[in-house]
């Protein structure tokens, strides 16, 4: 299989939209500048840090993602968003406490000169927060042309064409899935009548596919990932992605449960507890969104250990995740997990882990790959539902008629060959048999590594505008 269509380029600037403009979101935008001084590496981002293997091993070809790929450059990023509170994004920073004041201090004019929209918010949703920096309309068809019409407006104040969108907002309560969500045509009629079970995560995602720009959930909520939203992703060529940053223990998670599984190794009980301070803790000490949170946290275990394919490995074991909010602890989270495993004759045996991590510092990386390839697939003329990113999320979204692959390896994997059959290239099975063919895998003396452009040579052409 070839992806036939040509990649448009990545020219000019791509404008960056983030509802959420706190903690996860000031982070980002801190580290994007200091890089663009030259006062900071992009550590944790697959597409300026990783590389991609391209064809046999002994051809050595490892470019890196961002020289292989015709992604946007980093130094054409410009950002916007909404929020509750008005403050800058230096405001915000500083509140937020990930960087410190001389950290940021290189930047402050940059961070200072970006301010909040007005949001679209109902406590309803969040209950533990609640600012004075947001819309009020009749209903949420008004709000939703408001949210198109900030969009028209940042675009045109920036001199921006091409736009992504990326939640970075607290976690909503769960609406249970309705009729409202199962077409568009009722989604519409719900956002006029003001539904209940359209949450403003929702409406910031219709307003985003609605005007055909790629849209990426970093939180567990509902928002795109519901029939409505996908037919108009389908209809508008909006790439859409989610839900929910993989980024402290579930990542942690994603890790340990597949190596448990390919060693045959039985699972007891996985005790998950974690406490942190910062926003997304006061949010969560609320038990509505904490469901919601929860929900998308233990989701991982049963898909990757396959219960129903090894009962006797896996069919039984406890699992229990906490959150508990304790302020002094700020956006520093401690993440501990005990795991009770059994091994040959089902001799007990422990696994403990203690990842003192920084809930911002391992996000922020996921929202610029995100925006970088979201972007990307859109150029690329991809739409709907973008699976192959499901690497970055606790709760990949994906076909409804599908299970969501939660293996970090297999994830990796998909993305990577999704990249290379995008780029006109040969796809990796890892299976070596043709290595140790005696017609076909013949030994080759190693020839010298390729350079960048004829590795570039084999894409499909780029089609220029105008």
């Amino acid at each position: 299989m070839r992806h036939e269509k040509r990649i448009d380029p990545a020219r000019g600037k791509l404008g960056v939209l983030l509802p959420g403009m706190g903690a996860v979101t000031s982070t980002f935008i801190a580290g994007v500048e200091l890089h663009k001084k030259g006062l900071g590496d992009l550590i944790g981002s697959i597409t300026q840090m990783q590389t991609i293997r391209l064809g046999k091993r002994y051809e050595r070809r490892r470019p890196l993602l961002r020289d292989f790929l015709p992604l946007a450059k980093v130094s054409d990023l410009v950002f916007g968003g909404w929020d509750i509170f008005p403050d800058s994004m230096y405001q915000a920073a500083l509140k937020a406490g990930v960087l410190p004041e001389e950290r940021l201090r290189p930047v402050r004019a940059e961070l200072e000169a970006i301010t909040p929209m007005t949001a679209v918010f109902d406590r309803s949703y969040v209950r533990n927060l609640q600012g004075p920096n947001v819309k009020k309309a009749k209903t949420k068809w008004d709000l939703a042309r408001m949210l198109m019409e900030d969009i028209e407006r940042f675009k045109k104040r920036l001199d921006v064409e091409r736009v992504v969108m990326v939640w970075c907002g607290s976690t909503e309560v769960l609406p249970q899935r309705s009729k409202v969500h199962e077409s568009l045509a009722e989604f519409e009629k719900g956002l006029k009548s003001n539904s209940p079970g359209i949450p403003p995560s929702m409406i910031y995602a219709y307003a985003a596919i609605k005007l055909g720009i790629p849209y990426a959930n970093g939180a567990p909520n509902l928002s795109a990932d519901v029939p409505a939203l996908s037919e108009l992703a389908l209809k508008t060529g909006s790439p859409i992605c989610g839900k929910d940053f993989k980024t402290g223990q579930t990542f942690m998670k994603t890790v340990i449960a597949p190596g448990l599984q390919a060693r045959m190794l039985g699972l007891i009980g996985w005790y998950s507890t974690n406490i942190l301070g910062n926003r997304d803790g006061e949010v969560l000490d609320d038990p509505g969104s904490f469901k919601t949170k929860e929900k998308s946290k233990m989701s991982v275990l049963d898909s990757i250990l396959e219960p129903d394919v090894y009962p006797r490995l896996y069919s039984k074991y406890a699992h229990k995740v906490r959150i508990d909010y304790y302020p002094p602890r700020g956006d520093s989270k401690e993440g501990w997990d005990n795991i009770d495993i059994a091994g040959w004759l089902g001799m007990p045996m422990q696994i403990k882990i203690n990842f003192l991590c920084r809930d911002s510092i391992l996000a922020a990386p996921l929202v610029l790959d995100l925006a970088l390839l979201l972007d990307f697939a859109r150029r690329a003329g991809l739409k709907g539902i973008q699976e192959w990113l499901s690497f970055f999320f606790k709760s990949p979204m994906c076909r409804e008629d599908l299970p969501p692959e939660h293996n970090l390896f297999i994830q990796h994997l998909k993305f990577k060959n999704t990249v290379r059959l995008l780029m006109g290239e040969e796809v990796l099975d890892h299976s070596g048999l043709d290595y140790y063919d005696p017609v076909r895998g013949t030994p080759k003396p190693a020839p010298p590594p390729r350079p960048m452009k004829a590795a570039a040579a084999k894409r499909p052409p780029v089609r220029t505008r105008g």
